[in-house]
């Protein structure tokens, strides 16, 4: 039987139980009630007729009351022969029958009262035995009910703990047939499931588990595994001597807690910072990348010798840009000694050599001039000379600088500039020249006989700078590099791809920040903000 029709049968059984007991109260009420009303209703009366009688009050009209109230055996007899002493004014014979009628009605009530106790104590009993048999039945529905639901439940709730543990030989077995069987059958099925797939794939994990154990242990690289709550779950040998740390210390712990006491550690695991991480190793500094894998796996390179060689080709750029202003300044001097109609007259063939050698002597002097510049940056070396300055002197400062650049492409500058600007904190050289970068840009790629506009606003605290130009537009996959070292945009006018890497530098040195907007076909928007002078 199902247990929803157990538990509907023994609900049933007690409600019948209860409307039984209920109809047999109800009877025996009704009975009692009866036997009652007999003896108010028609004695009882009797002998208040016959005392009225008795006491000679309005003896007539009682007789006629009596003779209306006969209920029980002989009481007629009784009543007739009243009447006729009445009639007759025999006042002995009257009070003979009074006393006759009195007699026979309390005789009849004390019967009355023994059948109303009679059925009074068989109410009693018949209620006692009922009300002693449905306690019995519901005590047992109470101690044995709760448990046939409550202990399946229980098994169950153990019987997935296990499960839970990996405990997959756990099985249930109920002796019934309803749903708690269903159930049961359905977890052993789950849980054999559960035991064949352990199985099955604990050996092939076992295995993969240890191969990569192994490789990781290889490996030159130090490397620390974190699982989704970052407790490490791995460090090969590497990682554990970089961070002077055995095993014990490290693995199963919670990152933040090792971290708390080993700052090398506290700056592996600091995932918002992306920089190198200098260590010094039998007092070397050496330099070490971080790469994060699917935010868990922390992989070390060790970039030491790459940052030497960087040094190296800094320094090498810085000496050789130095040595190579002497000369250029030198071949500028003569340049410009050639185009002196004094030193000699030059047919249009040599002017145009000369002219050509003076746009390369220029280009050589402006890329030498990047290199130190990047040079200053790579070294971080960048000297500042902040001071309180009007935005309109850079933007004049910068449109003379670019003037005759725009003449000869016949570009026109427009400058829009708000009024009242608020002076700021800059260093006024390297924030022109990053405007002259941007104006000597827009100019190279703005077609002849277009425009470039120059616009200066303000912004909260700060001021911004913006160079719009109406050239061809940069794809998007190429504006995210435009700031990289040495990154030019395919087909575009030869370049150092400098000038941008190291606006950048100057810009964020000031503590400012750049940006570019491009769209293919709609021009670009080049633009760095300033904070103001407070």
């Amino acid at each position: 039987m199902r247990l929803k029709s157990k538990i509907a049968l023994a609900l049933s059984f007690l409600f019948a139980a209860i409307v039984g007991m209920a109809v047999v109260s109800l009877f025996y009420l009704r009975e009692l009630s009866t036997d009652t009303d007999n003896i108010l209703k028609s004695n009882y009366e009797s002998l208040q007729y016959t005392k009225s009688i008795l006491e000679g009050t309005d003896v007539e009209k009682y007789i006629e009351l009596q003779e209306a109230n006969v209920t029980e055996p002989g009481e007629r007899e009784f009543t007739i022969r009243l009447r006729r002493a009445f009639e007759s004014h025999d006042t002995a014979e009257v009070r003979k029958y009074c006393f006759a009628l009195q007699d026979l009605n309390m005789r009849a009530i004390v019967a009355k009262s023994d059948i109303a106790t009679n059925t009074a104590s068989n109410a009693s009993n018949y209620l006692l035995i009922i009300a002693t048999i449905l306690c019995i039945i519901t005590f047992t529905f109470i101690v044995n009910f709760p448990g046939y639901i409550a202990n399946p439940i229980t098994a169950l709730t153990n019987s997935i703990k296990s499960i839970a543990n990996k405990q997959y030989e756990e099985r249930l077995n109920f002796d019934r047939k309803d749903e708690f069987k269903e159930l049961a059958d359905a977890f052993n099925q789950m849980a054999e499931k559960m035991d064949e797939y352990e199985h099955s794939n604990l050996a092939k994990i076992i295995f993969e588990k240890k191969r990569i154990e192994t490789i990781i242990n290889r490996m030159s690289d130090p490397v620390i595994g974190l699982d989704e709550f970052k407790r490490v779950i791995f460090a090969n040998d590497q990682a554990l001597n970089l961070l002077n740390l055995t095993r014990e210390k490290i693995i199963d712990r919670y990152a933040p807690d090792i971290a708390v006491d080993n700052d090398l550690f506290r700056n592996i695991i600091r995932f918002d910072d992306s920089g190198l991480i200098k260590i010094v190793i039998d007092r070397k500094e050496n330099y070490f990348s971080r790469e994060i894998i699917a935010g868990e796996l922390i992989l070390l390179r060790n970039v030491t010798p790459f940052k030497e060689l960087d040094l190296a080709k800094t320094n090498f750029i810085a000496t050789i840009s130095h040595e190579l202003k002497t000369p250029i300044a030198s071949l500028q001097m003569g340049i410009k000694l050639l185009h002196d109609d004094r030193v000699g007259k030059m047919n249009e063939e040599q002017r145009g050599i000369i002219n050509t050698l003076s746009d390369e002597t220029s280009r050589l002097s402006n890329l030498t001039h990047e290199l130190l510049d990047l040079a200053q940056v790579e070294t971080g070396n960048i000297k500042l000379n902040f001071q309180k300055i009007a935005p309109h002197d850079v933007i004049a400062f910068a449109v003379e600088s670019v003037k005759f650049h725009a003449e000869r492409k016949h570009v026109k500058i427009e400058v829009e500039e708000d009024e009242n600007l608020p002076h700021i904190r800059a260093d006024k050289d390297k924030t022109t020249w990053v405007l002259v970068n941007f104006l000597t840009n827009a100019i190279r790629y703005s077609p002849e006989n277009e425009r470039v506009v120059l616009r200066c606003e303000a912004d909260g605290d700060s001021v911004i700078f913006s160079v719009i130009d109406f050239g061809p537009g940069i794809e998007s996959k190429y504006v995210g590099r435009l700031f990289e070292k040495f990154f030019q945009v395919p087909g575009s006018p030869s370049g150092t791809g400098l000038g941008l890497a190291i606006s950048k530098e100057f810009i964020e040195a000031q503590g400012g920040t750049i940006e570019v907007k491009s769209e293919p076909g709609h021009g670009s928007t080049f633009r760095f903000k300033i904070v103001s002078f407070k």
